[in-house]
């Protein structure tokens, strides 16, 4: 069986390197592949004296774009499955073992269960929803669940997720217009519909690395701010794409982006976390992604 790593990166040379050092101890791997969004800390210096690394080199396209470039090359090198992450995770040494135990026919997704700081950190769901404009789009959330044994779910985060040739053979890549956020649900739900498992893999570990513990609450936003833009356009498309009534198609969406333009307005009148002009922002963000309008979005001043 043979297994290709492929890990996204973007000026986080030190992470990406633990990464990499994790991924060079663990057995049973066919290769490692690293998509260099254009990183301008030295990352693409570093990566040129790696030798035992694939390095594909591009513009920054987000980690849709990044995985989309590099789960191309796994499967255009003949990856039975292709082992998907972030620059912030770094696998246990056993964490692929633990996950090719379920990588059998039908699956089509293996997801490990992360740590942070020791304790479990879970987004994963068994469902979604996409009937009722004033409930979560996630069903079943594994956070508010004891998991103590592999289960079948419906939807993961790009951490980790070990990906069939099949799935890929049937559904093709991730939707690289997204650039951030919801890429990944997108995926999990072409693969659910397409007939294949999920299955979340709680033996399979590996540490994820935690951010802003020590910031307060502007500072968060305010290094998160362009973020936000691309997580009401890719949720109002998700729910557009979706949604089965008119209300999640457009309410839903709608009710988070108001929220949203709130909190701009608030905000920029008693610190710098948002600017006025957010909030038409926010707007245009929502009405690109009822649009079904992606790509990247223009910078922010």
């Amino acid at each position: 069986m043979r297994v290709i790593a492929v890990v996204v990166t973007y000026n986080r040379r030190e992470l990406l390197k633990r990464t990499v050092e994790c991924l060079r101890q663990t057995p049973g791997l066919a290769g490692i592949i690293i998509v260099n969004n254009s990183s301008t800390d030295g990352t693409g210096d570093w990566l040129a004296e790696q030798k035992d690394l694939q390095v594909i080199t591009q513009s920054n396209v987000g980690g849709a774009g990044g995985f989309c470039a590099g789960m191309k090359r796994a499967y255009q090198d003949g990856a039975d499955w292709i082992w998907c992450m972030d620059d912030d995770v770094f696998p246990r040494p056993d964490c692929l073992e633990h996950m090719m135990v379920y990588a059998k026919d039908g699956v089509g997704i293996v997801s490990p269960r992360r740590m942070m700081d020791g304790e479990i950190f879970t987004t994963e769901f068994q469902g979604y929803n996409f009937t009722n404009p004033f409930g979560s789009t996630y069903e079943g959330k594994l956070r508010k669940q004891s998991v103590t044994e592999a289960l079948e779910i419906q939807g993961a985060a790009f951490e980790g997720l070990l990906i069939s040739r099949h799935l890929v053979e049937k559904i093709g890549y991730p939707n690289k217009d997204l650039f951030i956020f919801y890429d990944d649900t997108d995926y999990c739900l072409r693969a659910v519909r397409a007939g294949f498992k999920i299955i979340y893999a709680p033996d399979a570990l590996l540490d994820k690395q935690k951010f802003f513990d020590q910031a307060t609450w502007v500072e968060r936003n305010r290094k998160k701010r362009w973020k936000r833009f691309y997580q009401v356009r890719n949720g109002a498309y998700l729910n557009h794409h979706y949604g089965e009534n008119f209300g999640v198609r457009y309410l839903r969406s709608f009710i988070n982006v108001a929220g949203y333009m709130a909190i701009a307005a608030t905000s920029a009148l008693c610190s710098n976390s948002y600017k006025l002009a957010d909030v038409a922002r926010f707007w245009r963000a929502y009405r690109d992604g009822i649009k079904e309008q992606l790509g990247i979005l223009p910078p922010l001043e």
